[in-house]
């Protein structure tokens, strides 16, 4: 499990795809699955934890960024053959590592900072593995496994069926994520704004913000603490979520539902996909729709909210979602060495060709067969052979090579009494054990 290492893994204040890898970790731990987490040293998990960057680099602005995601990933992709399936949380640099290792990589597409990225996972798109967590995000240049929305702790989160008179944001303190536009509807509707969230834009907050905190109807509460943050959830009349772009999801969103808190939220992204409006919440297009929406929250049962997170946002249900994931990439990657003739060995893969040994036990035979996709050049190493090449019979002793064009039939046999080993080379646009087209076969397999 690859986590990124801007904070530790759970982060222990803002941090929400580290909290979803801890989500998920800790959940297959408890399902028995052997998981090593790659995060940063103070990280804190019940899986076996490896590091190489002490802390978070957004806690320590001394440390160089690029230097600690680079010793970071290589950690992982050195240790490849050691794991059926490597999962990766931290963006599509660990993309460039993919075609090196044979082990299958599946990526958890978190957010897309910018289309100036999308060329490396085009490069990687259908040689590794991508997950949406929603159907909105989904990317058209990309395909997809599965769509997986986040699951979260929902007995963590207390449910509160009389709240308190206030309005939340909660979030990161940026001009995406509304807080201006939060400002507006709690001035418009007389409602106190408690805010709380880490400022990433300095001087947004400075212009957009700090002029209308007066610490009476427009709160900053700072950058909460885990219970602080759920204290404030629980306790609020309805989280406002203004997004000013296309978000991928909202964490916070369904936190906030959990603890029986409505929720006004642009009708943006995944927001149609998380929040049913006029039952957990509203959905709404401008500031002034919100303004509305909040004369209307009596309407909304905060039970309805929290039965609404227990049964689509739960974290067995997440982890049940990724245990499905992991069993379909096993199934598509496996890689049968035993055969009824002997079995082979791969010794190397990249982007267009392979490498591998094949051992044909005495008396055995590979089937008479023909690849679509791919050429391959035999040389022998050890024992003696007999290939046929579209109808012709060649005897093959060590030192001898054959080649095999694309379509071309072919099979070959042990005709000596020990094993014959050679070396093949398979160069084309598709390596898969599963292009082999039988005519013929001594073990039934046609």
């Amino acid at each position: 499990m690859l986590s990124p290492i801007a904070w530790s893994t759970p982060p222990k204040k803002y941090g929400p795809w580290e909290s979803i890898v801890s989500l998920l970790t800790e959940g297959l731990v408890k399902r028995g699955i052997d998981v090593t987490l790659f995060a940063t040293a103070d990280s804190h998990t019940a899986a076996k934890l490896h590091a190489v960057c002490p802390r978070p680099y957004e806690e320590d602005k001394d440390m160089i960024r690029k230097v600690y995601e680079g010793l970071h990933i290589s950690e992982v992709f050195e240790r490849a053959n050691e794991f059926d399936i490597i999962h990766n949380h931290f963006d599509y640099l660990p993309l460039t590592y993919s075609a090196l290792v044979d082990t299958p990589v599946v990526t958890t597409i978190h957010g897309i900072s910018s289309r100036k990225i999308l060329p490396v996972y085009k490069k990687y798109n259908n040689r590794t593995f991508y997950v949406s967590i929603s159907d909105a995000y989904r990317c058209r240049d990309l395909d997809y496994i599965a769509t997986i929305r986040h699951g979260i702790d929902i007995e963590s989160f207390h449910f509160n069926e009389k709240p308190q008179d206030y309005l939340l944001f909660l979030s990161r303190l940026h001009k995406d994520k509304g807080v201006r536009e939060a400002i507006e509807v709690a001035k418009k509707t007389g409602r106190k704004l408690r805010i709380a969230g880490f400022i990433a834009d300095q001087a947004y907050f400075e212009k957009e913000v700090q002029p209308y905190l007066d610490n009476e109807q427009i709160i900053y509460e700072g950058h909460v603490d885990p219970e602080f943050k759920k204290e404030l959830l629980s306790n609020a009349y309805a989280l406002l979520h203004m997004i000013n772009y296309d978000e991928a999801f909202g964490i916070g969103v369904v936190e906030a539902m959990a603890s029986g808190t409505p929720v006004i939220a642009m009708n943006r992204g995944s927001m149609p996909e998380l929040i049913r409006d006029k039952e957990t919440g509203f959905l709404v297009n401008s500031v002034e729709e919100a303004v509305e929406a909040v004369q209307k929250l009596g309407s909304i049962s905060r039970k309805t909210c929290r039965k609404s997170v227990e049964k689509r946002f739960s974290v067995d249900r997440m982890v049940d979602d990724y245990i499905e994931v992991y069993e379909t990439i096993l199934k598509k990657c496996k890689r049968e060495e035993e055969r009824p003739w002997g079995f082979y060995e791969v010794l190397m893969q990249k982007p267009g060709y392979k490498v591998k040994t094949l051992t044909i036990l005495p008396q055995g035979e590979i089937s008479l067969q023909r690849h679509s996709h791919r050429s391959e050049h035999w040389y022998i190493i050890s024992g003696e052979g007999l290939v046929t090449k579209n109808g012709s019979e060649i005897r093959v002793l060590p030192g001898d090579s054959v080649d095999l064009p694309v379509n071309e039939i072919h099979r070959v046999e042990n005709i000596g009494g020990e094993n014959l080993v050679f070396i093949e080379i398979a160069q084309g646009d598709y390596l898969g054990e599963d292009d082999i087209e039988r005519l013929e076969d001594k073990y039934g397999r046609v």
